[in-house]
């Protein structure tokens, strides 16, 4: 039997109990959720309650179950760069071209299969632990929870924007100043495996500023206040300013630069507080040589342009 703990945020008043924990649970089924509610397994404030009970915030939640294994992915022995692990998480810096999950043409030397031979308890926890994934071909940070009660807590903070995560990116046009992005995300509404600005989209917030303008590109630290599927590069592109590399959301940009074949989009940083100690804990990962040399590249054109 193993307990998970969180707490309504007062933002989630007026919602159904299934509804608040299915946002506050991504990786659990609202289905599965109803039926530990049925169940009994799912306690507000020491009670059970029903699906359709409406939360008015700040109620504790204790779900008990017996967690069954989530996933039937393969082991793997595979390259592995941990900056930091304890009993309560793993801090991975991803290489580019690295698949987060096994899926639909990406069966297996997925971060996920690494990630299962490293540490094989992982098994038993939704997505294997990752909290929030990134791109393929983006490289840098990200957090696995290795526990149940770690993996509750640090999907709950994340809901409530509470990780610090940043990132450098280097995009087409010479930008004059940062600025804030507030634009709706969703999925686009008529080619779907794309995201984009939507009226009917989630809150999506992008904060950027400028680190180095170049000849016809502008390298730029972003910082993310909420985390939506590919939100960097859907809401540069809809300033006009896609990522350099970026086939998706590039448009008909094209470059120059032809041993770089990926978006320019490092996670940088990674900030948030400890799910079992509560110390806040923040790691960095240096530039990969693929964007070092790109930058390299785009110094001396501005040079030779000057």
């Amino acid at each position: 039997m193993t307990k998970i703990n969180i707490t309504i945020p007062p933002e989630m008043a007026g919602y159904r109990l299934d509804k608040a924990l299915a946002e506050l649970c991504p990786s659990y089924s609202r289905g599965r959720l109803q039926q530990w509610i049925r169940d009994g397994y799912v306690l507000v404030n020491q009670t059970t309650s029903r699906a359709k009970n409406k939360v008015q915030g700040g109620e504790n939640i204790e779900i008990a179950t017996q967690i069954t294994t989530e996933v039937a992915w393969q082991a793997q022995k595979l390259p592995l760069n941990i900056l930091y692990e304890d009993e309560d998480l793993l801090i991975i810096n991803k290489a580019a071209g690295v698949v987060v999950h096994p899926g639909a043409g990406n069966p297996d030397k997925t971060l996920v299969n690494a990630l299962l031979h490293h540490a094989p308890e992982l098994e038993q926890i939704p997505r294997a632990g990752i909290i929030h994934r990134i791109d393929k071909d983006t490289s840098g940070l990200l957090v696995v929870a290795r526990s149940l009660t770690a993996h509750a807590d640090l999907v709950q903070k994340l809901q409530q924007r509470k990780f610090i995560r940043k990132y450098e990116a280097i995009v087409h046009g010479v930008m004059v100043a940062g600025s804030t992005i507030d634009a709706p995300i969703g999925r686009h509404p008529t080619q779907r495996v794309r995201m984009a600005v939507v009226e009917n989209g989630k809150p999506a917030i992008t904060h950027y500023r400028i680190i180095e303008r170049y000849r016809n590109y502008t390298h730029i630290s972003v910082k993310l206040e909420t985390g939506r599927t590919h939100q960097i590069r859907v809401h540069m592109a809809y300033k006009r300013y896609p990522l350099l590399g970026d086939p998706v959301y590039g448009g008909r940009r094209i470059h120059k630069f032809k041993n770089f074949n990926r978006q320019a989009l490092h996670a940088a940083s990674l900030g948030l507080d400890h799910p079992n100690s509560g110390e806040f804990m923040q790691w960095t990962a240096a530039l990969p040589d693929d964007i070092l040399k790109l930058l390299e590249e785009l110094k001396q054109d501005k040079q030779e342009h000057a």
